[in-house]
């Protein structure tokens, strides 16, 4: 019985580089709350998963901010204070089609669903491109 697909490494950043070449640029979403801040002031330092934004945004990805923190002023100042680049929060990419039901992406960086293999995805796509 063979495995899962997108249970192989390989295939998940191959998935990912056509994507990019048919479309020119990723859509990489990624959570706030202990992916990029420091939610429960623990003092975690979140700066390589900041790093990989920034690079990603170097490399031409679309970045959404998907959270479900309510303090859309905290937000926001929290990362044009720290240049977290972000185009949009908690909105779908305009050129997606608008008969979306969920805000689509292409990976997801979050704390609580698998940071650790997205960002590994995302570091080995920018690497290859």
């Amino acid at each position: 019985m063979s495995k899962h697909p997108y249970l192989d490494h390989d295939t998940c950043v191959k998935r990912l580089l056509e994507w990019h070449e048919k479309n020119g640029r990723l859509i990489v979403a990624y959570d706030f709350d202990n992916t990029v801040y420091d939610y429960h002031h623990k003092g975690h330092d979140y700066g390589e998963v900041v790093d990989l934004i920034r690079r990603a945004k170097q490399a031409g990805c679309y970045l959404i901010v998907f959270t479900g923190n309510e303090d859309s002023t905290l937000v926001r100042g929290f990362l044009d204070e720290n240049s977290i680049p972000y185009d949009q929060i908690n909105e779908q990419a305009p050129f997606v089609p608008t008969t979306a039901r969920k805000i689509y992406y292409n990976l997801l960086l979050d704390d609580a669903a698998g940071l650790l293999s997205a960002s590994v995805q995302l570091e080995a796509f920018l690497n290859l491109i």
